[in-house]
């Protein structure tokens, strides 16, 4: 009998999981391939990967490389010195990576480099902006795949511009909102990082962007507009530790905002889900709040993930200034909610992908 083929999945940073969890527990539950998951530790502590693992009923990983922080090319470096050695050790006949991290383009890169084919969950999508380091990820991981594989039918425009042929691209829908839906059947009530807030009539913010954070006077505008928002509905803050950073070294200050620290993935769900509006720059949490219908404003001038403007929830705010923010804010507050859910975020796009792996490998 011939050996079940083997799977490398790959992850390593926070928006990683949730896109990795579900692909992982179908393919386990169909037992057709054996799966090894490699964690490279680009995002680690509690709050940032240990409880997402837990939240997320997957198991712990096979493999982890530890890599911690560091630059771009640090981090890009030993992800991709790690993945190299995991793959010659054994024999690997597919590597899937998932989003536009760093920690997603090296094992795609290592891969290629030993001629293993790899499968880019989430491909196709753009911004348009290369300033963005998450953009010239997304443009080289995908021209390394295998796989192409899409969360929206615009992703197929952009692939068939850049000279990715159809037949290594496939639509599959969105894996995140397989996480979403996962959990919102499963969610506690003391789920909620603020109980004592009432549901609807509070803003829920994110920010961590290094356009966002990294400059002071940008940073400063967006933590004046929260400030400017809380005197009239509370703003709860869940702080990643980039911005956290910023806002010391800074002297930076946001009295009346209700800052926590990072939430695990089911108390930042519940915060979503139950508030009135949500301001952010993170590319997930815009398809999160589509899926929930909460009015979302994305503090950037761009957004990889159109289709959660086109038919979601979603408003943009290109110009981060202070004024600006709070116009959107009160164009936006109160409103009636518009918008539908995308094709394909329907909870089942980690069947399709297990469908076309089992398919691609032989299993």
């Amino acid at each position: 009998m011939n050996p079940k083929p083997t799977i490398l999945h790959v992850t390593g940073a926070r928006p990683n999981f949730m896109k990795v969890a579900p692909i992982l527990r179908e393919l386990l539950e169909r037992g057709r391939t054996d799966n090894v998951l490699l964690h490279s530790g680009q995002h680690y502590g509690s709050e940032m990967s240990d409880s997402f693992f837990e939240d997320l009923g997957i198991p712990a990983p096979d493999v982890h490389l530890g890599v911690g922080s560091g630059t771009h090319a640090e981090t890009t470096g030993r992800v991709l010195m790690g993945v190299e050695k995991v793959l010659t050790e054994r024999h690997f006949d597919l590597v899937s990576v998932v989003g536009d991290v760093n920690s997603t383009v090296a094992a795609a890169l290592a891969a290629a480099k030993l001629h293993i084919p790899v499968s880019h969950v989430e491909a196709g999508l753009r911004s348009g902006d290369r300033e963005m380091p998450e953009e010239i990820n997304r443009i080289l991981t995908d021209q390394l795949a295998s796989l192409c594989l899409t969360p929206s039918r615009d992703a197929h425009e952009h692939l068939s511009r850049e000279g990715i042929s159809e037949d290594r691209v496939w639509f599959v829908g969105n894996v995140m909102i397989d996480s979403l839906m996962y959990r919102l059947e499963r969610l506690e009530d003391d789920a909620h990082p603020a109980p004592d807030l009432e549901p609807g009539n509070y803003v829920a913010v994110t920010c961590h962007r290094p356009s966002n954070v990294d400059d002071r006077d940008q940073l400063d505008q967006i933590l004046e507009a929260f400030v400017a928002v809380a005197k009239r509905v509370p703003v709860v803050f869940p702080v990643h530790p980039r911005t956290a950073k910023s806002i010391e070294e800074f002297g930076l200050e946001a009295p009346g905002v209700r800052m926590l620290p990072p939430l695990r993935y089911d108390s930042m769900l519940s915060l979503q889900r139950s508030a009135g509006l949500v301001m952010t720059d993170s590319g997930g949490i815009q398809e999160e709040t589509t899926v929930l219908g909460v009015p979302c404003l994305t503090l950037r001038s761009n957004s990889e993930r159109p289709i959660t403007i086109t038919e979601g929830t979603n408003r943009l705010v290109p110009d981060r200034s202070r004024n600006a923010i709070l116009a959107a804010f009160d164009e936006t507050w109160g409103q009636p909610v518009t918008g539908t859910r995308p094709e394909g975020w329907d909870g089942a796009a980690a069947e399709r992908i297990a469908r076309i792996y089992e398919e691609f490998t032989g299993a």
